[in-house]
Parts: structure tokens; C-alpha cells; sequence
């Protein structure tokens, strides 16, 4: 009756331990193995490392990705946003028909507005006898309305009245530099004057400041200065006529498939370039950076996957005694498979989460965070002398927050694949032989 009763036991523990693939025993199991215990502490600790090199590499790589996404759309955005995204030469006679041209082509689908542009370098000099080099764009009041960069951030002054008013917009940085306040008088020397017996003699002439604005640029912010259209044709000898018109377009992106309707709807000759094709080195160099960035901290998380593989295997090294008891009492190879490959991945995927986590946070807070550690530091982190922008963006893409997570979890789980294979074939007898 003893032996009989065994038997329904033993075959009962059998079945149990033959379980469906990943049932709740097989977590249960895996679920000890990642705790720590004094014994197994270096396996522990090992975990430990992974977990926190993988969080750590997740989050840097959104950070990296989300502030190089912040940086292009920023200068994009405050670049196309003041600069035409095609610009009109003529090529033939001296654009004088410039107004009918630019309604011509504002009618062109796809094309926002178009603007008359005169334009060319002074050098400028304040009340307090500060000097800079500056960039003088001669516009008409209607279309510096349109220049929402520029509207919409005017610091001290106003817009109203630019064409009649016979004063200047200047850039931020530029009157901070020649000690500028709003109502002073700022002098410009041009190259390009008048023609007397004794030869060309620049042209110099003084004008009020209406309007200080910031685009956030600073590359623009202390170089730019907005004239009225008509000021501006006398001022560089233009009369009645235009260098060129900006065109600016509802999408960016397609401006090559509206350069040839835009120049059939001049009417006459002349020749057009893109903004893609005046800044395609700078955005290709960006691209470039970014897709370095990317592969190398893809090697951060590469290597902390690897710890996984060395954690694993020791685990199988201690835990050798225990997978030969489960195998004497029914567990299949397969069921071993499943808990070393749920212990590897569970400790990948929670690394992932943590980092998905820190590294969103950072994201969403990091002006803050670049201020404060400029605050302890007691120094600028972040020049915009040397960065363009004035304050440190970040935009978050979801489409490479997936591919990140999916690259981290699919490392993660490929290294699981050789010590669970391993352990699954370990034997039994062998194992327990000199127990």
C-alpha cells in the first residue's frame, strides 16, 4: 500500500513540475533566483551592475536623441523662420517689377508669402562708441508682421508704424553689445555710397531704435537689424527696385518641389536656391553627429546586456544542485530554458523601464536641471555663444523612444539565449554526484 500510494505522488510532483511554458511556477522560480542571498551575493550584485548599466544607457540615449531632436527643430524652426525658404534672383535686368512678381508667386499653391528683400552689411555703432558688424534686411512692414520669430518677440518697442516711422528693429545681443536702449540713435556705415570726385565714399547715416527683439538665435540675435523697405532702397543705392524675394512655404521639407513653379511664376528671368541647399553641410554635419551618438551609446547598453550573460552563468554555477533537483523531480528542459530566460530578460526590461522613466524626466525638466548644476557649478553650461540657441532644448520622439526600448529589451533577451541553453542541458547525475 506504501509503494502504491508513492507512486500516484511521484507522478503527481511529475505533472506539476511539467508545467505550461512560462506558468507561474516558472516565475515563482526565476522570481528567487533574483533575490539576493547572502550565498549567492556576487550574483546578486552582478544583477545589480546590469540592471543600473542598462537604465543608465537607456537614458542616456533618450536624453542624447531628444536634445539633438530639440537642437534641429529649434534652429529650423528660428532659421526658416526669418530666412526665406526660397530665395528669387534676378538674372537679367533689375527686379523694379518686384511687387507684381511677389503677388505672382504668392499665388503659387503651397507657397505661404513672399517678400521683397534689400539687404547688405554695415557696420554699426551705438551711442557709447561700441562698434559690431550687423546684417541690415530691408522689409516692408506687412511682410515683418509675417515673420512670427520676429513679432512675436519683440522685447521693448513695437512693430506699428515700421514703414512710416523711419526707425530700426534691432536684435537683442546686437544692442546689448553697442549698449542700445529703446530710442536711441544707432549709426550705420555701408561700403556701397556715394560716388564723388574724390571716388566712393561710404555711406553713413543715423537712425532711431523702435523695437528690440529676440529670436532666441544668438548667431541671428546679434547680427540682425530690420529696416523699411523704402529706407532701406535708398540707403544702399536700390531705388525702385529689389535684390531679391524670400519665399516662404507652407512645408519646408517639399521646397524642392515648388522651386520650378515658383520660378515659371516670376515671369521672368531668374534663378532660385533653397534654404536646403544654403544649409545642407551644417544639417548634414547634425544628422551625421546624431547617428554616431546613437551607435555608440547602443554600445553602452551592448555592454551592459553582456553583464547579464556573465551573471547568468554564475547563477547556473550556484544554482547547479538546485536545477538537478527539479530535473530529478519532473521539470523538463524546456521548463529550465524558460526561468534562466525570464530571470535574464525580467532583469533587462526593468533596467529599461527605469531608464525609459529617468531618461523622459530629464527630458521634460532639463532646462531646470541645466540651470541648477550652472547654479552649483558657478559657471554657464550652456554658452549660446557657442550653441546658437539661448537655452538647452529637448523634444522626445516616440518612434525612437520604441526603437530604443525594442533594441534594449531584444539585447536583453538574446543574451539570455546561451546561459539558459546551458542550463538546461546540465545533467543531472553529474550534478549531483558529488553532493
Amino acid at each position: 500500500m506504501t509503494v502504491a500510494a508513492a507512486e500516484p505522488n511521484a507522478a503527481s510532483a511529475t505533472a506539476t513540475l511539467a508545467t505550461k511554458p512560462f506558468s507561474r511556477f516558472e516565475w515563482m522560480i526565476a522570481g528567487r533566483y533574483m533575490r539576493a542571498r547572502r550565498r549567492n551575493g556576487g550574483v546578486s550584485a552582478i544583477a545589480g551592475f546590469s540592471f543600473a548599466g542598462i537604465a543608465l544607457g537607456v537614458a542616456a540615449l533618450i536624453i542624447v536623441m531628444s536634445v539633438m531632436n530639440g537642437f534641429r527643430t529649434e534652429l529650423l524652426s528660428r532659421i526658416l523662420g526669418v530666412n526665406g525658404h526660397i530665395v528669387v534672383n534676378w538674372s537679367d535686368t533689375p527686379m523694379t517689377d518686384y511687387a507684381d512678381v511677389a503677388t505672382r508667386i504668392s499665388a503659387v499653391p503651397g507657397v505661404a508669402s513672399a517678400m521683397p528683400l534689400v539687404q547688405g552689411e554695415v557696420l554699426a555703432t551705438g551711442p557709447t562708441g561700441g562698434r559690431a558688424p550687423a546684417l541690415v534686411k530691408g522689409v516692408r512692414g506687412e511682410d515683418l508682421y509675417k515673420l512670427k520669430p520676429i513679432s512675436d518677440n519683440v522685447l521693448l518697442g513695437t512693430l506699428e508704424g515700421f514703414d512710416t516711422g523711419g526707425g530700426l528693429a534691432v536684435g537683442s545681443r546686437l544692442a546689448q553689445a553697442l549698449g542700445l536702449a529703446l530710442g536711441d540713435t544707432i549709426t550705420l556705415l555701408a561700403p556701397e555710397g556715394d560716388q564723388t570726385p574724390l571716388g566712393v565714399v561710404p555711406r553713413r547715416k543715423s537712425y532711431p531704435v523702435t523695437a528690440i527683439f529676440e529670436i532666441g538665435l544668438s548667431d541671428f540675435d546679434k547680427s540682425y537689424i530690420y529696416m523699411p523697405f523704402a529706407e532701406a532702397q535708398l540707403f544702399f543705392n536700390e531705388e525702385e527696385r529689389a535684390q531679391s524675394i524670400e519665399v516662404f512655404v507652407a512645408d519646408p521639407d517639399r521646397v524642392r518641389d515648388l522651386q520650378a513653379p515658383v520660378e515659371q511664376a516670376a515671369a521672368r528671368p531668374n534663378y532660385t536656391y533653397t534654404w536646403q541647399q544654403v544649409n545642407e553641410s551644417f544639417f548634414s554635419a547634425l544628422q551625421v553627429e546624431r547617428n554616431v551618438m546613437f551607435i555608440i551609446l547602443t554600445l553602452i547598453v551592448l555592454v551592459a546586456t553582456l553583464n547579464i550573460i556573465s551573471g547568468l552563468f554564475m547563477l547556473v554555477k550556484d544554482k547547479g544542485r538546485d536545477i538537478a533537483i527539479l530535473r530529478t523531480m519532473g521539470a523538463t528542459r524546456a521548463t529550465i530554458l524558460r526561468v534562466f530566460m525570464i530571470t535574464g530578460v525580467s532583469i533587462g526590461t526593468l533596467g529599461t523601464i527605469a531608464g525609459l522613466v529617468l531618461g523622459i524626466l530629464f527630458c521634460v525638466n532639463i532646462e531646470n536641471l541645466r540651470q541648477f548644476f550652472s547654479w552649483i557649478s558657478g559657471r554657464s553650461l550652456f554658452d549660446p555663444e557657442f550653441y546658437f540657441l539661448s537655452r538647452l532644448p529637448a523634444e522626445v520622439d516616440v518612434s525612437e523612444v520604441v526603437s530604443v526600448v525594442a533594441v534594449t529589451i531584444g539585447l536583453s533577451f538574446v543574451a539570455t539565449l546561451f546561459p539558459a541553453w546551458r542550463a538546461s542541458k546540465l545533467d543531472p547525475v553529474e550534478a549531483l554526484r558529488y553532493e
